[in-house]
């Protein structure tokens, strides 16, 4: 009978051994997944500033980049998706969810693409948040911040539009055009005897087939056609290049002004500031003028100029990298 009672508490903790096992294995396995959609979204507000979202397939800014990650990992971003911080992807204010963009590090010149999935960052002096993962390749994982340049990729980002959208896509190299999806038509066909006096062609083995390339394989380019991109998987993820890089600048920028004594004026309520400058851009054939204070030394120096230039009345105020 002591026999018997160890056996069955014997088997009773193999069985608990087991089943602890296949709860663990199976949690590992059973990461959260969710089917990516296409979103805009409509305006917001953060504290006293709203951001509208917008297509913008010209999108091109430099400014500060940071990242995010333990805090938010597993959670759900802006167009439903599950945020990991170990993937490539970032967060942007204004972009379409999902968009494809270009991020380098003006400090380094480590360069990648990238998935813009989620909204952020909200702290004030940031254009682009990204995911641990991606600051770590592209370099700035123990400083938290670095001066980048972000473009969106537009054609790549038209694709995984239509993509999500269920639309079929044009994709001709460098001029994508998106269309409807059609119905398949009905076809039907009846194989004919050859007319008198000749013989029908043997078919060649390596004849290619409609969706298929020489080799039989598929057919990755046709008649300089492109294939479509995979909706998580944008041509280029995860491969960190290297381009050259100039020095930059860090100014804190009050506003820009089509009237050079406007400008001057707000130069002269933030004198108290330091070194703050009124200078003229060309802009769509018209001239701006320009209020910023800078150079500054750090993007430490940089928050602190920029929060009392808000207080001073200047909400629109941004962190610029020149």
């Amino acid at each position: 009978m002591l026999a018997l009672a160890w056996a069955v508490l014997g088997g009773c903790a193999e069985t608990q051994f087991i089943a602890h096992t296949a709860k663990r294995v199976g949690k590992a396995y059973e990461a959260p997944t969710a089917a990516p959609t296409y979103k805009i979204g409509n305006p917001y507000q953060i504290e006293s500033t709203w951001y509208y979202p917008a297509v913008d397939y010209g999108y091109d800014e430099t400014g500060i980049a940071s990242w995010y990650g333990p805090k938010f990992d597993g959670g759900r971003t802006a167009n439903g998706e599950i945020f990991d911080m170990n993937a490539l992807s970032a967060a942007h204010r204004t972009l379409p969810l999902p968009s494809v963009v270009r991020v380098t590090n003006l400090e380094n010149g480590r360069s990648m693409v990238l998935r813009v999935n989620d909204r952020g960052p909200f702290a004030r002096g940031r254009i682009i948040d990204v995911s641990r993962r991606a600051a770590q390749l592209l370099g700035f994982h123990r400083n938290g911040t670095a001066r980048v340049r972000v473009q969106i990729m537009a054609n790549e980002s038209r694709v995984l539009r239509a993509r999500l959208k269920g639309e079929a896509t044009l994709a001709k190299i460098g001029t994508p055009i998106i269309v409807a999806r059609l119905p398949s038509p009905t076809v039907s066909s009846a194989a004919l005897p050859p007319p008198p006096g000749a013989s029908a062609a043997p078919v060649p083995a390596s004849s290619s087939a409609a969706g298929q390339g020489v080799d039989g394989g598929p057919a990755d380019v046709v008649d300089g056609m492109v294939p479509e991109l995979a909706a998580s998987d944008p041509p280029g993820l995860g491969v960190v290049s290297v381009v050259p890089v100039r020095p930059t600048r860090v100014f804190v920028q009050a506003g820009a002004f089509a009237q050079f004594d406007n400008a001057n004026r707000v130069r002269a309520r933030l004198a108290n500031l330091g070194p703050v400058k009124v200078t003229s851009v060309l802009v769509n054939g018209r001239d701006l003028f320009r209020v910023r204070a800078g150079p500054l030394a750090s993007v430490t120096d940089a928050d602190r100029i920029l929060r009392w230039v808000i207080d001073a009345g200047y909400p629109d105020a941004r962190i610029i990298v020149d």
